[in-house]
């Protein structure tokens, strides 16, 4: 499924900027429903004594100032921003001589409310409203105590935006918790499915390691009393494949024996006959094919080119087979390149592009999930990132154990 279009600009206005628009608009309404309209007769709202004298351009600039510093409080100290917004809307109302809060002067608290509802828990959301109604209540009732008008029917629908602007808030809020639980969910659903599929592929490898074994035994067996020479090589390849087989059972069985629900995929298993798995030999034959499909691979090697674990060299080729794929499928790129570095201590696999980014595109990271669990089950170290010019990176470093064996192949 394609990525919802999106407006950048709107995507990057942190809260700040929203409260500060929010407030400036209110403003610019109070303002105009101070003045004749082109087709009014007489303005909207009546201007109060002070609107326009110096002691009232005095007391909106400091409303200005409330709620300003209001706004950049906002994601830091977000109740006590709150309260500065709410403080200069209070403050705003003075010089326009009317009888309750306007909403054009709660704007900005509403504003400010959204996005504390919207990012904050429960308890911290539920305060923020009682908050800006209580200003509303306390507002009306200092009034009411000085015998002054009240607009009690205008502050209700004021409070009435509060609730809303809290209710949105609070569905956003639901709504990111419930996508994150869903990708939590998917995460791992997708992580224990790798690690069955890793297992499946280390049986399928012991597997054939294990029938090697087999047959250099009986050859040994054979022509143990004929010619001893042969018989040694063979149970030299014997011990070799063994050695190998065990320090790969070693590396990964603890985590495997964690991998979450039993059973299921058996009896889904492809029926084919055993081969050996694959391996680093294989990437030639990888980036031709992908190189066939329109997308040039550009395979690169480095260091002293040796026989690895069999665990490793599949885990790397897989790691670069879901990387070439996820190019192909995502980053709308014609090349990518494929190193691969044989250190003497670690082997580095790295697949860069230089399209759009297929972090940017793929679905959410099942991919990535898969990769970065073979990485850890070998207790190497994996990133994946866009690059700062274009395009996307995929590195997995995996030790190579000290004193592997890895002279015979089997």
């Amino acid at each position: 499924m394609s990525p919802s279009p999106s407006l950048p600009l709107l995507k990057r206005m942190p809260p700040a900027h929203w409260v500060t628009a929010a407030w400036c608009v209110g403003v610019l309404l109070t303002f105009l429903l101070r003045v004749r309209m082109p087709g009014e007769v007489e303005p909207s709202a009546r201007v109060g004594v002070l609107f326009l004298r110096w002691d009232g351009i005095v007391v909106q600039l400091a409303s200005w100032t409330l709620a300003v510093r209001g706004a950049v409080l906002l994601e830091r100290r977000p109740l006590r921003a709150l309260a500065l917004v709410l403080a200069a809307g209070a403050l705003a109302t003075m010089p326009l001589s009317v009888a309750e809060i306007p909403l054009a002067q709660f704007l900005a608290a509403d504003a400010a409310l959204y996005f504390i509802a919207a990012r904050l828990p429960r308890r911290t959301a539920a305060l923020a409203l009682a908050l800006a109604l209580g200003t509303l209540l306390v507002f009306l009732t200092v009034r009411g105590l000085m015998g002054w008008p009240l607009g009690t029917s205008a502050e209700l629908v004021v409070a009435l935006t509060a609730v809303v602007a809290w209710l949105v808030g609070r569905s956003a809020f639901e709504t990111r918790r419930h996508g994150e639980a869903l990708a939590a969910r998917a995460t791992a659903q997708a992580v224990v499915e790798e690690r069955l599929r890793i297992a499946r592929e280390m049986h399928d490898m012991v597997a054939h390691s294990v029938g090697i074994i087999a047959l250099q035994a009986g050859a040994a067996a054979r022509v143990v009393h004929t010619r001893p020479d042969a018989a040694r090589e063979a149970m030299s390849a014997v011990e070799t494949a063994g050695r190998e087989t065990l320090s790969g059972l070693r590396r990964l069985l603890v985590a495997l024996r964690e991998s979450g629900p039993e059973g299921g995929h058996g009896a889904e298993r492809d029926a084919s006959p055993l081969r050996p798995a694959e391996g680093l030999d294989d990437l030639d034959r990888l980036a031709a094919a992908t190189t066939s499909a329109g997308v040039r691979v550009e395979l690169t090697r480095r260091g002293e080119r040796r026989p690895l674990p069999p665990d490793i060299e599949l885990s790397a080729f897989r790691i670069v087979q879901e990387s070439v794929t996820n190019v192909v499928r995502h980053a709308a790129a014609d090349a990518c390149l494929v190193s691969v570095d044989y250190g003497p201590e670690e082997l580095t696999v790295q697949v860069t592009d230089r399209g759009r980014g297929t972090g940017a595109t793929a679905p959410p990271g099942f991919g990535l999930a898969g990769m970065r669990e073979r990485v850890a089950l070998l207790h190497g170290e994996f990133s994946a990132a866009p690059l700062a010019e274009g395009g996307f990176r995929v590195t997995a470093r995996l030790p190579v154990p000290a004193g592997a064996d890895t002279g015979a192949s089997v």
